[in-house]
């Protein structure tokens, strides 16, 4: 895990915090929230990933000497370094739940605390969450098309830096199995997978030795790359031979890797000829520059493939590489805040608020979302966020609230769930979207809207505004 301090920051977030200390502000209340405004991959949801990794950051969250030292030098005064070396993070947090569907222009989380505290940990708030929930989004869209075949994680070597650590866990909360990625396995109880490289069998003077000491070695996990020379001639049956050689010592050969060339005809074809060695029960597994686009045409192709390893498109997230989450500030000192744009989009939403996910009475899922104030529960109808002339009566619907408190006063307030349980609920949670928000291409837009308070207050506070 990285050591993460508090100089994991944009400066500009110290030197507000800087005025703030300067002119008395620094304890005074605020609320942030952190939403997104554009689905990722031109999808129709997000999966949200990354919580638990920042609960347990902020718990621990201080400057240290190296951290001071650097102010110190870069012109920050002592009584203000003072202050920051007793930091700690003592707000609260409501938050959707880690692995929730999420969609644009509505909270995800709300944080509250003091000024300084709620600035202070903005770009790592941003850093946490963008990232991993663009990986899981990732990961969700390949586990739809892939349907219960297995998912590899092979990501590292082309990750960004230590993101690779932090994309195998978001992956696994999107619907992967396994990783290569030792670290990540280890710290995050995610099993660890992998096989070989063509730099193993090109150390050997002939291929078919390669297969066989792989095999003795690795008797009950033995995984082949067939494609170093080539596919058909010398890989598969080489592969072939060991496999029959494997059963008579009473082993099985679990399976053989395709990595390049047409995986569609490669698979069909190392599928037949398994199967008339009477070796029908190796599997076949294909990686080589996959994604849930290549993944869904190797299987309308008919491609008998039982398992995608999956890296550079997975773990960079792309094609779209970043979510463009924000973190806003929504209330401070006792005032409702607003940030105007000529683009309407970009007009935030004023207050403390809490989303209600809207359902009918069989408890499904009816497409919309309604941002309220906190203590507003009673809205009749919901206005869209950016065009006053579309509304939507909601009266007849259960709401279902979505932000719920997971850290207060510093501490994490819910109890832990392991990655397998949060990677459960979203598959859950996914499974009630209704389809048409779920195509790959044009996918119906999930409604947002704004209670009749919250749309009240904050048309009130742009007048305000407009009229200084």
């Amino acid at each position: 895990m990285i050591d993460y301090s508090g100089s994991y920051t944009d400066q500009y977030q110290l030197t507000m915090a800087l005025v703030y200390f300067k002119k008395g502000d620094s304890e005074k209340r605020a609320v942030f929230d952190y939403f997104f405004r554009k689905n990722p991959f031109g999808g129709g949801y997000a999966v949200f990933a990354g919580l638990d990794d920042l609960l347990n950051v902020l718990e621990k969250l201080t400057f240290n000497e190296k951290d001071l030292s650097l102010l110190r030098d870069n012109g920050f005064p002592e009584d203000f370094l003072r202050v920051l070396k007793d930091f700690r993070f003592r707000g609260s947090i409501c938050s959707s739940r880690e692995g929730d569907i999420v969609f644009p222009a509505r909270p995800v989380l709300r944080v509250e605390g003091t000024l300084l505290e709620t600035q202070i940990i903005e770009t790592l708030l941003l850093n946490i969450l963008n990232f991993q929930t663009l990986i899981a989004t990732k990961a969700s869209r390949m586990r739809m098309v892939a349907g219960d075949r297995n998912l590899l994680d092979f990501g590292l070597r082309r990750a960004q830096g230590p993101g690779g650590y932090y994309a195998s866990r978001a992956a696994v909360i999107g619907g992967f199995n396994a990783t290569s990625n030792v670290r990540a396995g280890r710290d995050f109880d995610i099993p660890i997978s992998g096989t070989m490289a063509h730099s193993f069998i090109q150390s050997y003077d002939d291929e078919l030795s390669a297969f066989r000491d792989f095999a003795e070695v690795h008797p009950d996990d033995c995984v082949l790359l067939v494609d170093t020379y080539d596919t058909f001639k010398s890989g598969l049956p080489n592969a072939i031979k060991v496999g029959i050689e494997m059963r008579e010592r009473g082993a099985i050969l679990k399976g053989i890797r395709l990595d390049s060339g047409d995986l569609a005809y490669l698979a069909r074809e190392s599928r037949r000829m398994l199967d008339e060695a009477g070796l029908s029960e190796v599997k076949i597994a294909a990686s080589n520059q996959l994604d849930e686009d290549v993944i869904k045409s190797l299987l309308d192709q008919g491609a008998p493939i039982d398992l995608f390893g999956v890296g550079t498109s997975l773990v960079t997230g792309q094609p779209d590489a970043a979510l463009d989450g924000v973190y806003k500030l929504a209330w401070v000192d006792g005032k409702s805040r607003i940030k105007l744009s000529e683009n309407r989009s970009k007009v935030t939403l004023p207050d403390r608020k809490q989303v209600y996910r809207l359902k009918d009475e069989d408890d499904y899922w009816v497409g919309a979302d309604v941002v309220s104030l906190e203590d507003e529960t009673d809205s009749e109808m919901m206005y869209h966020p950016f065009d006053p002339a579309k509304s939507m009566k909601i009266g007849m619907f259960r709401k279902e609230p979505l932000l719920g408190p997971v850290m207060e006063h510093g501490r994490t307030c819910t109890e832990k769930r392991s990655l397998w349980e949060i990677a459960e609920y979203s598959r859950s949670r996914l499974e009630k979207l209704p389809a048409e928000f779920k195509r790959f291409k044009n996918p119906h837009i999930y409604k947002i809207g704004l209670s009749d308070r919250l749309k009240s207050e904050r048309d009130r506070l742009i007048d305000e505004w407009k009229s200084k």
